[in-house]
């Protein structure tokens, strides 16, 4: 592997990272040469994930239960992950959901729920382990974000709002970071075919999101890989504060 996107000697943890994206960053992080933990609120889906993100590698692995929906989970799953792996380097904040719900029909309980997990969770975890970041003078924290912060659909009012916040806080996190050689950006994913969008979309309804993209087709989960190894690693030392779309060419195909 090219040096520049070796992490040999990192330790990343990857939250929702039992499957679709979050397992393939994981997957990709552990080819990587990094010891790799994740997190699921299932716990059966937990063993078999792990297994097969560390397949052929010489990498440490482990896994760990925690519903990032209630804010104290954060500290306790970061000071477990530290206590397991040593330290942190690498933090993708995955972990998210969405509830589709009409303006007028919105429940203050679902939209306190997706804020907490898609928004408040990503603040908690990096506050949790910024510390050691700081102190170590090396760390990423990515964000994932959706081509849903930069356009929209209907009944999609806390999944949208949840996730263009992550872009303005990963700016912040940026700017005050980066004294420190930690840089914090966004990936906003287009259409990629895992279980979410797979249980909430109507068969037209993918069909339609397929027209709508520059390449005709849905992502596959393992094409967000590279853009996240891009991110984790020193090859993209330069880039903070951004927000790297990767959508098959969704949001440029307006007409």
């Amino acid at each position: 592997m090219n040096p520049l996107f070796s992490l040999a000697g990192r330790s990343a943890l990857v939250t929702g990272g039992s499957k679709g994206l979050g397992k393939a960053m994981a997957r990709v992080f552990a080819e990587a040469g990094a010891d790799v933990a994740i997190c699921s609120r299932h716990e059966n889906e937990l063993a078999a994930a792990i297994k097969e993100i560390t397949a052929g590698t010489k990498v440490r692995g482990a896994t760990f239960v925690g519903d990032l929906s209630k804010r104290s989970e954060a500290k306790r799953l970061a000071d477990a992950v530290v206590a397991k792996l040593g330290k942190v380097d690498i933090l993708v904040n995955n972990a998210g959901s969405n509830v589709p719900q009409a303006l007028d029909q919105i429940t203050d309980e679902a939209w306190d729920k997706i804020v907490e997990l898609n928004l408040s969770s990503c603040m908690a975890m990096s506050r949790a382990l910024v510390g050691g970041m700081k102190q170590r003078k090396w760390g990423r924290i990515i964000h994932i974000s959706s081509i849903m912060a930069l356009g929209s659909k209907e009944r999609r009012h806390s999944y949208s709002a949840t996730k263009a916040a992550l872009i303005g806080m990963a700016r912040a996190m940026a700017i005050e970071l980066g004294p420190f050689n930690i840089t914090v950006n966004c990936i906003a994913p287009g259409p990629f075919l895992t279980d979410l969008p797979g249980k909430l979309l109507s068969d037209e309804e993918k069909r339609v999101f397929a027209q709508r993209t520059a390449l005709g087709r849905w992502g596959d989960p393992h094409e967000l890989a590279g853009p996240a190894l891009l991110l984790a690693s020193d090859a993209g030392s330069y880039i903070t504060g951004a927000t790297l779309v990767v959508d098959g060419g969704t949001v440029c195909k307006t007409f």
